[in-house]
């Protein structure tokens, strides 16, 4: 499978995502934001990194750019994208899923490594998981903290557009296992669809046992079958 690799001014994670689809059996190719037309490819990924300085607000800039309509055209004809970090917050600042991210809650960046419970294993990217497997993937960032109201919520439990929860290594949804005070600890989430998922965490920096862990790599082996 094709799979462009969006860049940004600010991206900083495409190399790694390039080379964890290679690992995994994919082509990817790196396509810069000013590209509208991304009918050639089988699917996205979206880095993390800090496009246009975070600027206004995470992901706000980039959320206005030419390749959007792209990936907007791409979600709708079902074809899987993957927002990382920076690219979960263009991702939901696009509309492409529901809720918001905003400043962590202790207001500084964070950097570590953390469990994640998944909580949907029916999309694209997680259907070679396991319903309440813990993993483990590194997060690193400033504008995590997911938040949406509470029928805003309601409507996304029911729509099962959950995918990912911080939780401690024995699965437990814990306050002391939700490093940004994300609401219901929510790491990432999904379209109603579900082949368009957003996290914070990444799996990029989890693909090879050398980094300390490869938990992530299954989440581009699942994007590339068809």
């Amino acid at each position: 499978m094709n799979i462009a690799v969006i860049k940004f001014l600010g991206t900083n994670c495409e190399e790694d995502v390039y080379r964890s689809i290679k690992l995994a059996g994919g082509y990817p190719e790196i396509v810069w934001f000013t590209e509208r037309d991304l009918s050639r490819f089988d699917g996205a990924v979206i880095p993390g990194g800090f496009s246009y300085g975070d600027y206004l607000r995470a992901g706000a800039i980039g959320a206005r750019t030419p390749v959007i309509e792209g990936l907007r055209d791409m979600i709708e004809m079902g074809k899987p994208v993957l927002g990382i970090c920076n690219g979960a917050q263009i991702g939901l600042e696009a509309g492409f899923s529901k809720g918001a991210l905003t400043n962590n809650i202790n207001w500084r960046f964070v950097c570590k490594w953390v469990y994640l419970r998944v909580e949907n294993n029916k999309t694209p990217f997680t259907k070679g998981y396991k319903k309440g497997e813990v993993i483990r993937m590194p997060i690193a960032h400033a504008e995590g903290r997911f938040y949406i109201d509470e029928d805003g919520l309601q409507e996304m439990y029911k729509k099962k557009m959950i995918v990912f929860k911080y939780c401690n290594e024995d699965g437990e949804v814990t306050e002391d296992a939700n490093p940004n005070g994300s609401i219901d600890n929510i790491a990432g989430v999904c379209n109603e669809k579900g082949n368009c998922v957003l996290l914070m965490p990444h799996p990029e920096r989890a693909s090879e046992e050398i980094l300390g862990s490869t938990d992530g790599l299954l989440m581009f082996k699942c994007m590339l079958e068809k």
